[in-house]
């Protein structure tokens, strides 16, 4: 069951991240984000937001093991951490970076609690 479950949270996270990677100005929207005068906001997109998470999560479907899942998991908490953190200095849009923090806080205790016991 976990190794099916580590597949779809990474083939998920490898959805959200190709947003960020294809779309960045779809994706700089949603994110209630604006480019300035030059085109780095879509370049930090599609390097941050998008192939960050595409290739971390492909690279632990591709090892296929407990510590490369446990590995994507540390990076959704650390996206977690960085939102909390946001919520509590930076006044954002408090339902909507609670929901992406939720989501990012759930994602990374499945992966890191239910592979962490395996990877040793």
């Amino acid at each position: 069951m976990i190794p099916t479950l580590n597949t779809l949270a990474a083939l998920l996270t490898i959805g959200f991240g190709l947003f960020g990677f294809l779309a960045p100005s779809y994706t700089l929207g949603a994110l209630d984000l604006a480019p300035t005068n030059s085109n780095m906001g879509l370049s930090e997109m599609r390097a941050s937001v998008g192939g960050l998470f595409v290739v971390t999560a492909a690279a632990a479907l591709w090892l296929g093991t407990p510590a490369a899942f446990t590995m994507l998991g540390f990076v959704y908490a650390g996206a977690a951490l960085g939102r909390f953190v946001s919520l509590v200095l930076d006044n954002p849009p408090f339902v909507k970076a609670l929901a992406f923090g939720g989501i990012e806080a759930a994602l990374a205790a499945f992966l890191i609690l239910a592979n962490m016991s395996r990877s040793a």
